[in-house]
């Protein structure tokens, strides 16, 4: 993936979330990762690792404090 690519996407989920972008960055690597290392198929692997940290965020933005 163009690291133009991943920059959008880490800015975009930072945005939606109010999370840091770094956190974002590091949550979604680890995601790609832990992906990778199981994936037979690799071809879906970062739309995947987008939807799980975005929805990772989301609920854990929404838990009571």
């Amino acid at each position: 993936m163009p690291k133009a690519d991943l920059s959008k996407i880490v800015h975009t989920i930072a945005e939606e979330t109010n999370t840091p972008e770094e956190t974002v960055a590091r949550i979604y690597a680890d995601t790609l990762d832990a992906y990778r290392a199981e994936a037979r198929i690799q071809d879906y692997l970062p739309l995947f690792a987008e939807r799980k940290v975005r929805a990772t965020l989301r609920q854990n933005s929404t838990k009571p404090h």
